[in-house]
């Protein structure tokens, strides 16, 4: 049966069917082959349709929708003037400045491929204005999106804990260190490179003099309200006012406010335009869960997690070298499957093993999970970050190779130490009284 499964789905993969029919496929393949197999098409639907159904995975349409709403509002090119206002004469001053706004606005919409999309349309045409090579400008803008998925309030995050029965609120204060240590490694590599390469000093000292003339209180008056945003909505669930699913509410009606009524970046009558926008962003990633839910089952049926489990234990006698595999698979994965449903297909498969079996704490390893496979948003062939910051680039995702393997790297060196130094994913959720 399971034979049948892999079968159906690397068919159906082949010959370019969409990412839920394969899992689809997979689940219906024991009953196909098995007529007896419980998991018939009326039962997998009723487990689609309560796989859907779930309080805490409304929090993804929200977040999907005020990422939307601050997209079209231009919020990220206010917060990366606020630290341009900063940091923009120094040689790597605009890419930190880049990376720093990708952390913040990655705090808004939780997701890596909107934040890339967000903040290249609007850093990308500044970098090349001022020197800096496209590619490079690109790749830094890629890694940067990666950093959404990693920075709480993060989707990821939230599929994990819902699939698994994790706390949320513990996993979203567990990747504020990790996140910021991705984007230290990144701005590292940007001084590097800048040093080495060079910049058109006289062109970011003019820009950085235009931006200086508007004055501090100008910069911080126009840049303070999309500040303002990732401090509510996490202090929401912080200060346990809000559980994630209504703080994600929270951040809708904010981002509406703040782009209509304040910013004027967004009429009314261009409401429902982002309402299909935010539908349709999220209507795939709801598909997905649906189906992986049966899928799930299916696994839990045949017993897989416990005879994968008995495979790895038998395989590594120690945790050190199951995770390191765990990484390195899931990279793979990660080169030709999408975030969205690697989180959503291996979370529950691997938890029961990892945890369970290898007595991994469970937010550590959603940590790591999450920051794995949002490597896989920059990782040649398909990393969609890549594909994003190349088109507003207007380079080849091709001729981008050398800058994906170079942030590649540095993503990977951060993701070790977040992996082998539990303290880093843990320290802060023990701070605040988390139960970890």
């Amino acid at each position: 049966m399971i034979a049948a499964m892999v079968i159906f789905f690397v068919v159906i993969l082949l010959i370019g069917g969409p990412i839920f029919m394969c899992l689809g496929g997979a689940a219906l393949a024991p009953y196909l082959v098995d007529s007896t197999f419980k998991a018939s098409g009326d039962f997998l639907t009723r487990l689609m349709v309560g796989g859907a159904n779930s309080t805490v995975m409304l929090a993804i349409p929200m977040f999907v929708l005020a990422g939307v709403i601050m997209g079209v509002g231009g919020i990220s090119e206010k917060i990366f003037n606020f630290f341009a206002y900063f940091v923009g004469r120094r040689p790597a001053g605009i890419p930190c400045a880049v990376i720093l706004t990708s952390i913040i606005y990655g705090a808004i919409c939780g997701a890596g491929g909107p934040a890339a999309a967000a903040v290249g349309a609007m850093a990308i045409p500044i970098m090349t204005r001022l020197g800096y090579d496209r590619k490079f400008s690109a790749g830094m803008v890629a890694a940067g999106g990666g950093i959404g998925l990693i920075i709480p309030p993060s989707l990821g995050y939230v599929i994990y804990g819902s699939l698994t029965g994790t706390s949320v609120g513990a996993i979203f204060v567990a990747g504020f260190l990790p996140g910021i240590l991705i984007g230290v490694c990144l701005m590292v590599y940007a001084a590097f490179f800048c040093r080495k390469h060079g910049v058109d000093q006289a062109k970011l000292d003019a820009n950085f003099h235009e931006l200086r003339q508007k004055g501090f209180w100008k910069v911080f008056k126009d840049s303070f309200w999309a500040l303002l945003s990732p401090v509510i909505i996490l202090g929401c669930i912080y200060g346990g006012l809000t559980t994630p699913t209504e703080a994600a509410v929270i951040s809708v009606w904010y981002s509406l406010i703040i782009c209509v009524f304040i910013y004027r970046t967004i009429r009314i009558k261009e409401l429902i335009r982002l309402l299909r926008e935010g539908v349709a962003g999220y209507a795939g990633i709801a598909t997905i869960i649906a189906f992986s839910t049966s899928l799930t089952r299916v696994f839990e049926m045949l017993n897989m997690p416990a005879k994968i489990g008995a495979f790895m234990t038998a395989t590594f006698s120690q945790s050190w070298s199951m995770l390191l595999a765990v990484i390195v698979v899931l990279l793979i994965i990660g080169m030709f499957m999408d975030v969205m449903p690697s989180m959503i297909i291996f979370s529950p498969l691997l938890y029961p093993i990892v945890v369970g079996m290898y007595g991994v704490n469970a937010v550590h390893f959603g940590i790591i999970l999450t920051s794995t496979v949002a490597l896989g948003l920059i990782t040649p062939p398909y990393g969609l970050n890549i594909f994003v910051s190349a088109s507003i680039a207007d380079v080849e995702p091709g001729k981008m190779f050398k800058q994906c393997i170079a942030v590649s790297i540095c993503y990977f060196i951060a993701m070790m130490f977040i992996t082998y130094i539990p303290s880093i994913s843990l320290f802060l959720p023990k701070l605040l009284g988390f139960s970890v």
